[in-house]
């Protein structure tokens, strides 16, 4: 069986460390904030190259206290991707104001800076691109369009841990960047947890005030604030897994090469990685024609995939807009039905990858091609 993420292959190799540090943090009783987030947040802050960063109790609320530390409220609108986890439609909403959606570049599954003026409107207050699968979205002319408009940028980092557009950190671009340590994530807590990381101090004051009942002191409650602090817990696991994060990263960069010279000599078109762009493969993401059968087929074989994600946000439930009916967004709609993610971690084996790529080859009825002796 080939897991579609090992969370327990990265546990039992830095097992001593994260038990004494979670030991550490139970001696000390220091449950909720903390020296173990305190000092999580410093080295996070360095590894960002970001002045602040704030620990939170998930990207989710990361992504609410950025729209709210840059002002964005009832009657605004956020321009963002149509195709993304629903968190991040969920947090413009929380915030009161109005998820505006634009088609991704279909070479990278991210928004399309291209379309993004038409979208624009007396109302709209930020621009919320996502950094989707852990590769950067194309900043310089979001950043471009951004400034003219005088709007906000927050960028949605979720997957984008490590990831570089043109030497500079994914979530250090814009104005204010969020992440999540969803257990899955690149850099993963034991349980919920997110940052907010920004370089203005008047953004970072409101995220350290709002985190924490809106309080710079305790009990004096100047603004209406959350209970999205970080446990300590979690501060101390992501502690000890930062001295790790660089080289799981450069494993996952490691197992991507290997895919896409197997699946390039299987005739399987591989994810791009665009040029400027250090990407951290959170997803390994291919497009295949009837993905249920071929998922199917390989779940038979013991090998397990995702889809990320089966709807583009316009077309859930929960989110649907008559503004945007199906077909809006061409591109989104058909990433949708085709993309499937493969089995993707530091610890994947190059035997593995093999066994995934010849899977792939026979589901989806392509000839191996010849390569040279």
């Amino acid at each position: 069986m080939i897991p579609f993420v090992d969370l327990k292959a990265q546990y039992r190799a830095i097992k001593p460390e994260i038990d004494a540090a979670i030991i550490g943090v139970l001696e000390s009783t220091q449950f909720v904030l903390g020296k173990a987030v305190e000092d999580f947040e410093k080295t996070y802050a360095a590894y960002t190259q970001t002045k602040y960063a704030f620990g939170i109790n998930s990207g989710t609320s990361a992504l609410h206290l950025a729209l709210l530390a840059a002002g964005v409220g009832r009657g605004d609108e956020v321009i963002t991707t149509a195709f993304t986890f629903v968190a991040t439609a969920a947090a413009i909403d929380y915030a009161g104001a109005t998820p505006v959606y634009v088609d991704i570049d279909p070479r990278s599954f991210n928004m399309d800076p291209a379309r993004i003026e038409a979208a624009i409107t007396k109302r709209t207050k930020a621009i919320m691109p996502v950094h989707l699968y852990g590769q950067p979205a194309d900043m310089d002319p979001i950043m471009e369009i951004a400034r003219r408009h005088k709007l906000v940028v927050i960028e949605d980092a979720a997957q984008a841990h490590g990831a570089e557009y043109k030497g500079r950190r994914c979530g250090t671009i814009g104005d204010i960047g969020c992440f999540s340590f969803y257990p899955g994530k690149n850099l993963g807590a034991y349980g919920e947890g997110g940052a907010v990381t920004t370089n203005n101090p008047d953004y970072a004051k409101t995220v350290k005030m709002l985190r924490d009942w809106g309080a710079e002191r305790k009990y004096h409650h100047d603004l209406k604030g959350f209970n999205y602090r970080m446990e300590g817990i979690q501060g101390a696991v992501l502690g000890v897994k930062m001295r790790y994060i660089e080289a799981w990263t450069e494993a996952r960069r490691a197992a991507a090469k290997h895919y896409d010279r197997l699946l390039g000599q299987a005739g399987i078109a591989a994810p791009p990685a665009l040029p400027d762009r250090r990407h951290v493969y959170h997803v390994y993401a291919v497009r295949v024609a009837d993905r249920a059968r071929v998922q199917d087929t390989l779940t038979q074989r013991g090998i397990h995939t995702g889809i990320h994600y089966p709807f583009p946000v316009h077309l859930t439930k929960a989110y649907a807009d008559p503004r945007f009916p199906s077909g809006a967004f061409p591109h989104a709609e058909r990433a949708a039905q085709e993309e499937l993610s493969l089995p993707m971690y530091p610890e994947l084996a190059l035997k593995d990858i093999e066994q995934v790529v010849a899977a792939l080859r026979q589901a989806t009825a392509v000839p191996l091609k010849k390569t040279a002796s």
